[in-house]
């Protein structure tokens, strides 16, 4: 062998197609693009198009409503702060706002505040101050001997007069006709 005989292995390289080159060579005028349009251009895919088929982001159902006025509140079981005070990272006599809870690694982001779930059994006597609690995690603090304190309140909206408007009121009258079928009942 000599180095001008030195030759790659039959088929390992494949030639580039040349396009363009007239009709005879198969690949002229639109040089296998088929025709105009945005696939003829280089470059261009169109996202999301599947031939004039409904495209499958339209063909899934769409179900539910996200409220873009909704709190985002962190959640906490009443169980993992009672964990947290048996290994010491919560001082039980001081008082416990969300900053402690936060600074204890136990609620990472809350952009409207921590809510307290009932979850897990409770027996730490604390003073607890958070944006929302449910009635199962009230009723075990202050079984536990603890005060329960909730910050967050909705805001009622008023009209130019400072009066509860239409919607407050509707709503009030409601809950009245709920509680007076109740004592019906």
């Amino acid at each position: 062998m000599k180095l001008n005989e030195i030759r790659n292995n039959p088929g390992s390289r494949k030639r580039k197609a040349k396009l363009g080159r007239g009709s005879s060579s198969g690949l002229g005028k639109t040089s296998g693009r088929g025709v105009k349009g945005a696939k003829a251009r280089t470059g261009n895919a169109v996202y999301g198009f599947e031939g004039g088929q409904m495209p499958l982001h339209m063909r899934m159902p769409k179900r539910g409503f996200n409220n873009i006025f909704a709190k985002d509140f962190a959640e906490l079981n009443i169980g993992r702060l009672q964990n947290a005070i048996d290994d010491k990272r919560i001082d039980a006599s001081a008082k416990i706002t969300e900053e402690t809870l936060r600074n204890a690694g136990l609620v990472k982001k809350s952009r409207d505040g921590i809510r307290l779930l009932g979850a897990g059994e409770f027996k730490a006597k604390l003073d607890i101050t958070v944006a929302g609690a449910t009635k199962g995690a009230r009723e075990a603090v202050e079984k536990a001997g603890g005060t329960l304190t909730t910050t967050y309140s909705k805001k009622v909206t008023t009209n130019k007069k400072g009066n509860p408007g239409k919607r407050q009121e509707r709503r009030a009258n409601a809950a009245k006709k709920r509680e007076e079928r109740r004592g019906q009942a």
